[in-house]
Order: structure tokens, then sequence, then C-alpha cells
């Protein structure tokens, strides 16, 4: 019986592959935590990308266990109340922080 030889970069990935889930549960979110709270930062993200009342490009959003911080710089208190409005109408956010600062 002839043995299979894998490539270093195979046997890499696949290690990466089994290990992974361990570290994201070490970090308090198990894989589908991760997975969700990513999509709420993408969606988030777009939304405020897509309203031409903020401005999208200047605010940070990260999501941890579904609490969504929005982090940046904007022009106004209405701009800043507008960004948080729009990110609690996503689903799967459980909260808004906001750490945004007016910058005239």
């Amino acid at each position: 019986m002839e043995m299979k030889k894998y490539s270093y970069t195979t046997v890499v990935l696949l290690a990466t592959i089994l290990i992974a889930p361990m570290f994201l549960t070490a970090c308090g979110k198990s894989v589908g935590e991760t997975i969700d709270d990513s999509t709420i930062t993408a969606q988030v993200k777009t939304s405020l990308l897509n309203d031409k009342d903020v401005g999208g490009l200047r605010i940070d959003v990260d999501t941890f266990k579904g609490i969504v911080t929005l982090s940046g710089a904007v022009k106004t208190a209405a701009e800043r109340d507008k960004a948080v409005a729009l990110a609690r109408t996503i689903d799967g956010v459980k909260d808004v922080k906001s750490t945004l600062q007016i910058v005239p």
C-alpha cells in the first residue's frame, strides 16, 4: 500500500481549519457568533454608506456578540444620531454604543 504525501501548504491549511475554532472559542465567541458579528458589521457599514446624511467613510463599525460600537468622526450631532439609529435597525443588533466625535 502506497502512502499519500501531502504538500506543506495543504497540511498547514488543514491544521489551521482544525485549530481556528479553538482560538475563536478562547476569545469568548463561538464560530457562529463570529460569523453573525461579521454579518452585522457589514450590514451596518453598508447602511451607513448608503445614507446620504451620514458620512459612512469616516465611521468605523465593530461588533462583539451583537453589540455594535461606532467610532470615528461626524460633522453634527444629527449625523451621529442618524448613524446610531441606522445601526439599531439591523437584524441581530442587541445594542449600539457610540464613541463618535463631533468634528465640524
